[in-house]
């Protein structure tokens, strides 16, 4: 199968791809160093974005950015404006307003908004993890061994018995099993979630 060709064009004969950087060399020259338009509606469109994603930010880590006050009360009339011609013209001087912050704002907002987002991955995960050890203590006693091992100061008494009473719970009877319905799903059942995620959460912050 034969290459696809590269883009790209001849100076003096000699082929210059596309984004390669002779090509961004001899591009700097013609402009004088300066963005081309393309780059400066790239970066407008970047900040109109990061701007919006300020609107998700808690409101400890929006203090903490020490942010001009005409751009958080711009960014608070954002939230109330529902018409997409009104919002689209409002993220616009949004994203005219990020331009005039200095770099090192920048990347306070970029990094208050990646410390944020980590942090809501690794609840995530917290979560699925407490959600799998509760389905694996109620389905096995092998499992409930492993988890007494693994937190040796865990309630042992208590979550013998709240593993009994899910597996009595969460045990179908004839009637249910007839009609095709899942197992009732008791306290017992949300006490274990609720016992395993405190353990695991302890151990988090240790």
């Amino acid at each position: 199968m034969p290459r696809k060709p590269k883009k790209g064009y001849f100076v003096k004969g000699h082929f210059v791809a596309e984004g390669s950087e002779l090509d961004l060399g001899l591009r700097a020259e013609i402009t004088g160093g300066q963005p081309s338009r393309t780059e400066l509606k790239k970066e407008s469109t970047e900040l109109q974005k990061l701007g919006e994603e300020l609107l998700t930010l808690r409101g400890d880590s929006l203090a903490r950015l020490d942010l001009p006050e005409k751009l958080l009360t711009t960014l608070e009339d954002l939230k109330t404006i529902t018409n997409f011609e009104g919002r689209r013209r409002q993220v616009q001087f949004v994203g005219k307003l990020m331009r005039q912050l200095e770099p090192e704002t920048l990347q306070a907002v970029r990094d208050a908004l990646a410390e944020q987002h980590g942090g809501s991955a690794q609840q995530t995960l917290s979560l699925h993890a407490a959600e799998k050890w509760r389905d694996d203590l109620i389905a096995s006693d092998e499992a409930v061994h492993n988890w007494l091992q693994a937190h040796p100061d865990a309630d042992s008494q208590q979550l013998r018995a709240l593993v009994r009473q899910a597996r009595k719970d969460g045990t179908p009877t004839p009637d249910e099993v007839s009609r095709g319905e899942a197992p009732r799903r008791g306290r017992a059942y949300r006490d274990i979630f609720q016992m395993v995620r405190e353990q695991l959460g302890q151990e988090e912050h240790e």
